[in-house]
């Protein structure tokens, strides 16, 4: 069974601080071929690739977030972290974690495997 939970979600002022994590299934960190990406959608927009990370430790970032976030696994406990440093009111969405093939994450794909979501609002 593939499983993805993801919590750490809040309300924070602009210039905060947030640390994400998902929670996956063993199965998910078993595949080689396999990337974890953590995906943003605010209210009336589409789903947006935010950050990735592949079995082989790359990662990528989108233009938005680059400097600010960063997105690491702990393989021994199957969670992914997204650290979300200089929050700004852009940011404000829910943060849903992804697993799916590599090459399919890193355009953005959203086919694969979801979470439910956490809510992140920056707001002063």
């Amino acid at each position: 069974q593939v499983q993805l939970v993801e919590s750490g979600g809040g309300l924070v002022q602009p210039g905060g601080s947030l640390r994400l994590s998902c929670a996956a299934s063993r199965s998910i960190f078993s595949i080689d071929a396999m990337a974890l990406g953590w995906y943003r959608q605010a209210p009336g927009k589409q789903r947006e690739l935010v950050a990735y990370i592949t079995n082989s430790g790359s990662t990528n970032y989108a233009d938005s977030v680059k400097g600010r976030f960063t997105i690491s696994r702990d393989n021994a406990k199957n969670t992914v972290y997204l650290q979300m440093n200089s929050l700004k009111p852009e940011d404000t969405a829910v943060y849903y974690c992804n697993a799916n093939l590599g090459s399919l994450v890193r355009v953005g794909a959203l086919s694969g495997y979801w979470g439910q979501g956490t809510q992140v609002t920056v707001s002063s």
